[in-house]
């Protein structure tokens, strides 16, 4: 346990260290909430009731889709898998500390603009910040869960941001936190659910536990865990 706990904190104080971790976790959303809810605010004054909602997903969105395959891809593509190998350690080992430190980083950029958003653009805050806060803590954990499929899956190092853009620009665009899902044309707006964003954005709008917004997620979770584990295995026996 107190490995465990070495190798998690080890891991944060490297995260902290990485310019793509700080930049896809803290450094771009902030700068597109700042940028993005002017503008929302500005042209729709009822985006306040929204702002949290979308800006939230958006954060969650970019540092679990940018910024966590290339930390798996460092790990299961270079020699530091081997040396998982040769001394023993499980190699789930670093799969779960990176989510955990990715997890912590982005559960901490939802607390930042859940308490900046109210005073900069007087956004609209949930009546239940528990249900709130559990929400982002699903919507996280599916969206890093999906990541990691793409960072184990991926072979090549240099296609995993390739591959990681091509899911965070639909995932952004067509959940609804730009403009209303309604709007989409329906082949589009079926492809976006496919999406946790999506499912997230719905879930983190509810004053309530919203239960059609809810199994969606956790039929991605699932499914997402079902491929790390064979990717681990896959892994192991190359």
């Amino acid at each position: 346990m107190n490995g465990f706990l070495y190798g998690a904190v080890l891991q944060w104080r490297l995260d902290l260290r990485s310019r793509t971790m700080l930049i896809t976790c803290y450094g771009v959303p902030l700068l597109f909430f700042a940028v993005m809810g002017g503008i929302f605010t500005s042209i729709m004054p009822e985006a306040r009731d929204t702002l949290l909602a979308s800006m939230t997903v958006f954060a969650v969105t970019m540092g679990a889709f940018i910024g966590l395959p290339p930390s798996l891809a460092e790990i299961y593509q270079s020699d530091m898998k081997n040396a998982y190998q040769v001394n023993g350690v499980p190699l789930c080992l670093g799969l779960i500390l990176t989510n955990l430190s990715a997890f912590v980083h982005l559960f901490l950029m939802g607390v930042i603009l859940y308490g900046v958003a109210p005073l900069s653009f007087d956004a609209k805050l949930p009546e239940s910040p528990a249900v709130y806060f559990c929400s982002l803590a699903l919507l996280i954990a599916v969206s890093l869960s999906v990541a990691s499929v793409v960072g184990l899956g991926v072979k090549k190092t240099a296609d995993t941001s390739m591959v990681s853009i091509l899911l965070f620009m639909p995932s952004v665009m067509l959940s609804g936190i730009m403009f209303p899902a309604e709007l989409l044309p329906k082949v589009f707006g079926t492809v976006g659910r496919l999406f946790p964003a999506t499912w997230g954005y719905e879930l983190l709008r509810e004053n309530g536990i919203a239960w059609h917004s809810l199994w969606p997620l956790l039929a991605i979770l699932c499914l997402a865990g079902l491929a790390c584990v064979l990717l681990l295995r896959r892994i192991r026996t190359r």
